[in-house]
């Protein structure tokens, strides 16, 4: 009787030794939010807003006729839900040529790529356009930066833009980048000068100085080239079709 006395305490006793464990252990299969994340900081913060701004070129380009070109982009927003704003042109003998401004509502869908869809406007000396746009933008492999647009607007006129620009460090404040932009368009349109097809081509290859990441001047050349109708057009009005020219510039994040 003595013995079933002390084996019955010594039972409860690791039955509660049992029971312990095995809470603990559930506990450590399951942590709250806070407990697991280090330092007490949640583990999701990607609702922050933030704001950044770049112009990309800011130059004069010099040849057999002069021009001043500009292109940059900015965007507001968190991690998942960003505003941007692109916006680009050229200016030679005092008209505004290539002016487009472009208002996109941009979203993540895949780790390096960005849906963005909204609207352009062509904004320049000639008759100004609307048009829907819908795009993609990012990164491809080995980190060249591409974006592809498609556009549509009134009477069955549709075209598209592609961009694609590369960063090789030569060393960690010189900068050559190799750029490209075609455009190409579904119809003619005599007003602004554009022919149907590819209408044009602008290339480039810069050397950049990065005395900081916001503020690096650069030296280079480019080559612009129009194509079918579009040269037709800038031929009637007595314009340079193509033209390869020396470029200084500064590109700044403001």
């Amino acid at each position: 009787m003595t013995a079933n006395k002390t084996r019955a305490p010594a039972a409860v006793v690791f039955a509660v030794l049992v029971l312990s464990a095995a809470a603990a252990r559930a506990g450590d299969a399951a942590p709250d939010a806070e407990s697991s994340a280090p330092f007490g900081v949640s583990p999701v913060e990607d609702e922050a807003v933030y704001a950044h701004a770049i112009l990309n070129q800011f130059e004069g380009r010099f040849g057999r006729d002069d021009s001043f070109r500009w292109s940059g982009e900015a965007w507001v927003g968190t991690d998942t839900n960003r505003l941007w704003f692109k916006s680009e042109g050229e200016a030679t003998n005092g008209s505004v040529e290539d002016g487009q401004q472009e208002l996109f509502y941009s979203r993540p869908v895949t780790t390096f790529f960005d849906l963005q869809g909204g609207v352009r406007y062509d904004l320049d000396s000639r008759p100004g356009r609307a048009w829907a746009a819908l795009g993609v933008h990012g990164l491809a492999p080995y980190f060249l930066e591409v974006s592809a647009t498609a556009y549509a607007r009134d009477s069955g006129h549709y075209a598209s833009k592609l961009e694609g620009s590369y960063d090789l460090l030569l060393t960690q404040r010189w900068i050559l980048q190799p750029q490209l932009e075609m455009n190409l368009y579904s119809k003619n349109d005599p007003g602004r000068g554009i022919g149907s097809g590819l209408s044009d081509l602008d290339a480039g290859i810069r050397l950049r100085y990065e005395f900081s990441r916001k503020f690096a001047p650069y030296i280079g050349a480019t080559y612009e080239e129009q194509f079918g109708d579009t040269a037709d057009f800038t031929r009637r009005e007595s314009g340079t079709t193509s033209a390869l020219r020396f470029t200084f510039g500064i590109r700044m994040w403001l």
